[in-house]
């Protein structure tokens, strides 16, 4: 084993940094390639590793009625440096998970840095490199370069599937105007007795010409080659969202519903959120307003919000291209590439779509390949987990022909096994208690796996 190459990942984002990690911790020496800064992208901002461009937030934390919870909890239970990082590093959000993404980040590249298994190397990985390497992760998530792109198309023989992803505005807390605003959790659900969301209310007709202006505003223009690229449904522009009926965005993102306005007796007929962004508590970022309307657009719409009037942006709304391969046709149930064994595919890139998501792909990449390094005869996560699911998904469980990204969700596990006896007949568990007897079983079986078949390859 010590003659072997170590083994190469491409990518240093959410899922290249957690397989650098696992495959650190199973004693399997690796090189993470990251092309920032000296390559930049259109999204990020820094050269951090694992740096979170859209969203802070990892969603729900609600491990017992939850999938993502669940997820949660499951890449704890495997050491994850995601999850490490992200409790260190949590602000308030209610019942999710959201952090300081600065020093989330940097505490991510200090694990990694320091870690006298993992090589870190800065620059763009060319074609040619990736044809002289033995064993390689490809995790060049949603912003894969042009050159990586293209000789994954070559490769593999099949074009690559593609599609746009938004990034919400942040805003800087001291701009916004109290005497408007305020702070709650919808039915107080939050961890801070004031709640942990800031609340921004409208009344119809503010709403009505919201919506308008915002139907009006002056949209990006995408290039040629971008213009029949799908949006993913769950990180869709608020602009296409309004397309849909004037009503949309009030049921959806601006729904008003478990608020009360402590400034007025009269219920608000739509809200804008804004969820904590940076531990300081300074930043706010504005909760599933994606957008894709241009920079000098959305400065006049969103300062026509009620307590945003005066607003200062530490970042504008934009938009970027997503790129992911057909994985139910491309790859192994080992994330290999079928047509070229040397190569993993993990993160986002492989079709599964959230933060989380794509660590979770990059901690079951780097299982796999430690296995197959180390010679250890490996066990797949059971189907009846998160992990199991999401990889069941995009190696198995799709349509070739119809393979969309996939947050994970309680509809990818396989259904109950057994009912639950009710005055001596038995009946399917519905809602709440189905849920919670999905996640308790996922729990359970992850625990077991992870002892038995993940963590033996842990050099102590």
């Amino acid at each position: 084993m010590a003659s072997k190459a170590p083994i190469r990942i491409i990518g240093g984002g959410l899922a290249g940094s957690e397989a650098a990690w696992q495959l650190a911790q199973c004693g399997v020496p690796c090189v993470l390639h990251e092309m920032r800064p000296i390559v930049p992208t259109e999204a990020h901002q820094t050269e951090g590793f694992a740096e979170l461009v859209c969203s802070n937030s990892f969603r729900s934390d609600d491990k017992e009625t939850n999938a993502v919870g669940v997820l949660h909890e499951e890449m704890r239970t495997c050491g994850s440096i995601i999850m490490q990082q992200a409790d260190l590093t949590r602000v308030p959000a209610g019942s999710a998970l959201a952090v300081d993404r600065d020093t989330f980040s940097k505490g991510v590249s200090v694990q990694l840095e320091k870690h006298p298994l993992i090589q870190l190397e800065r620059g763009e990985v060319k074609p040619d490199d990736i044809a002289n390497w033995e064993n390689i992760i490809i995790a060049t998530g949603p912003l894969t370069s042009l050159a990586i792109a293209e000789e994954i198309q070559k490769i593999t023989g099949s074009d690559a599937l593609a599609f746009f992803d938004a990034i919400a505005p942040v805003v800087y807390k001291e701009s916004i105007d109290f005497e408007k605003a305020w702070f709650q959790s919808r039915y107080d659900r939050g961890s801070d007795s004031n709640g942990d969301y800031i609340n921004c209310p409208l009344n119809k007709i503010q709403y009505e010409n919201f919506i308008q202006e915002l139907l009006n505003s002056e949209m990006v223009e995408f290039k040629e080659w971008e213009k029949n690229t799908p949006y993913f449904e769950g990180c869709m522009p608020i602009e296409e969202i309004a397309k849909r009926g004037t009503d949309t965005l009030r049921f959806g993102p601006m729904k008003p519903v478990g608020l009360t306005n402590p400034h007025s007796n009269e219920q608000p007929y739509a809200v804008v959120q804004l969820r904590q962004d940076n531990k300081s508590a300074t930043l706010f970022n504005m909760v599933g307003f994606q957008t894709k309307a241009k920079h000098g657009n959305q400065t006049k719409i969103f300062k026509s919000i009620p307590g945003l009037e005066n607003a200062k942006f530490a970042r504008l709304g934009g938009l970027h291209r997503n790129t992911f391969i057909n994985s139910p046709l491309l790859l192994t149930q080992t994330l290999k590439l079928k047509n070229d064994m040397r190569l993993r595919f993990a993160g986002q890139i492989t079709g599964v779509e959230g933060y989380i998501e794509s660590a979770a792909i990059g901690l079951l990449s780097a299982y796999f390949a430690a296995s197959e390094y180390k010679e250890v005869e490996l066990q797949y996560p059971p189907r009846t987990t998160a992990l199991g699911s999401l990889i069941s998904y995009i190696t198995q469980d799709s349509s070739v022909d119809a393979f969309q990204p996939m947050n994970i969700n309680f509809g990818l596990f396989p259904a109950l096994e057994k009912t639950k006896p009710f005055n001596g007949k038995t009946r399917r568990l519905k809602g709440r208690e189905r849920k919670m007897a999905l996640s308790k079983r996922a729990l359970t079986d992850i625990k077991v796996w992870s002892r038995r078949y993940f963590k033996e390859l842990y050099v102590s």
